[in-house]
């Protein structure tokens, strides 16, 4: 399973891509809107996990580029924000398949990508 994390505290990013590599995903990461652009370019991947809270950064631009360019790619959104509580991220990003608040336990988030990044298109190319 082949995993991209979106997020712009390189710690956290870290304790993440640390629980997904002890589930046998291979983690990319990156920090900001460009860096993650250019990664979906050249490589497919299965779940992307995307912190929406970035500075600077139009994190929905991210998924919009993975719907054109890995439409099989599905995204976790974390947020510390309550603004899409209402499931509203559903209708801003046709790839999205979970909202979670930014505390969510690492471990949580492990299973959570775990269970829909199997038998994902990435890890058959």
């Amino acid at each position: 399973m082949r995993v991209l994390i979106v997020e712009n505290n390189q710690d956290l990013g870290g304790i993440w891509k640390h629980h997904l590599e002890r589930q046998d995903a291979e983690v990319h990461l990156e920090t900001d809107e460009e860096g993650a652009v250019r990664f979906l370019t050249r490589n497919a991947v299965d779940v992307i996990v995307l912190n929406l809270d970035l500075d600077s950064v139009s994190a929905l631009a991210v998924a919009d580029y993975a719907a054109y360019r890995r439409p099989e790619a599905k995204v976790i959104v974390v947020t510390a924000s309550s603004f899409f509580s209402d499931g509203s991220i559903f209708a801003h990003s046709a790839n999205a398949c979970a909202c979670l608040p930014a505390q969510t336990a690492p471990e949580d988030l492990a299973t959570l990508v775990t269970y829909h990044g199997q038998n994902g298109a990435a890890a058959a190319e």
